[in-house]
């Protein structure tokens, strides 16, 4: 990676208009495409909103779909990571995060990790995906995460194991919490992502770019606060909590080399032994529907 010129869009999907959605994301392509910008990257399910219930399967799409392919048509000029929900030639349906770039939908990211405590029931709408692979753009190696797919350590360490430059979490997080301790204000769901986001830029080496929606549905408010680290661990930029904007960051390959060559984690990184304790130590580890020892 040399130099990537990446659009966060702190977006306020309205829930269930795919239309409205799509064309908002059109007109913040074409900025970015003013700003010179690589690549623009929109929240999760950024093309439906978040709470869909009973709304799921109506705004769920086909990945050859006429509203995609639009979208599709938009990166021509600019690569684009979007969220929507997918609809498989199975009738399963996905959280699912799309790179599209040169006219095409290159690549598609099914969220693996489904929240279903507290508010959340993603896994009554959902199929869970089951794989970590890179986006790989034209300038950058990109390793796609949704939302609680970051707070399981195997997410970004698949991707860090297969060298991506840029680990990209798009997000729908409500706000939670208000701190007011000496040094600390703000949302407390704002400190978390923030810490979570530089620990995974700091054990990995490697740039984050975090995107978040803001907005409300059904009573419940996103929390946004959308950031980029830097491989040291080091926050370049946090957006406001709680309303759409749009920032342009530059995320140069000199940081990262320098990064990796002062702590070469990834050089010194010995995978088989995890995956020794996976098949031999530890037994009780088995996919769904595996025969447990």
């Amino acid at each position: 990676m040399n130099l990537l010129r990446v659009v966060l869009a702190q977006t306020n999907p309205r829930l269930g208009d795919l239309h409205h959605n799509l064309e908002d994301h059109l007109e913040r392509v074409e900025a970015a495409v003013e700003e010179e910008a690589d690549l623009v990257v929109f929240p999760e399910l950024s093309l439906t909103g978040y709470f869909l219930k009973d709304q799921a399967f109506e705004v769920a799409e086909p990945l050859d779909s006429a509203l995609l392919a639009r979208l599709a048509e938009a990166s021509r000029r600019v690569s684009i990571v979007a969220g929507f929900v997918e609809r498989s030639p199975e009738g399963r349906l996905y959280n699912s995060l799309g790179f599209f770039e040169d006219g095409e939908l290159r690549k598609v990211h099914r969220k693996v990790h489904l929240v279903s405590y507290g508010m959340f029931d993603e896994a009554r709408d959902f199929a869970a995906g089951a794989s970590f692979e890179p986006f790989r753009a034209s300038k950058a190696l990109l390793g796609p995460l949704l939302c609680e797919d970051l707070w399981h350590a195997p997410s970004a360490y698949v991707h860090f194991l297969n060298d991506v430059d840029v680990l990209v979490c798009s997000s729908a997080s409500p706000a939670r919490g208000v701190e007011a301790r000496p040094g600390i204000e703000g949302l407390g769901s704002q400190r978390t992502w923030e810490l979570l986001v530089r620990a995974q830029a700091l054990l990995y080496r490697t740039w984050v770019v975090y995107v978040g929606r803001v907005g409300w549905e059904d009573g419940i408010g996103f929390g946004g606060a959308s950031s980029v680290v830097d491989p040291f661990g080091n926050l370049v930029l946090c957006l406001d909590p709680l309303e759409p904007a749009t920032a342009t960051v530059e995320l140069d390959g000199a940081t990262l080399h320098r990064a990796r060559v002062e702590t070469p984690l990834r050089r010194d990184e010995k995978p088989w032994v995890l995956a020794s304790a996976l098949t031999e130590h530890l037994p009780g580890w088995r996919p769904p529907g595996e025969e447990r020892e």
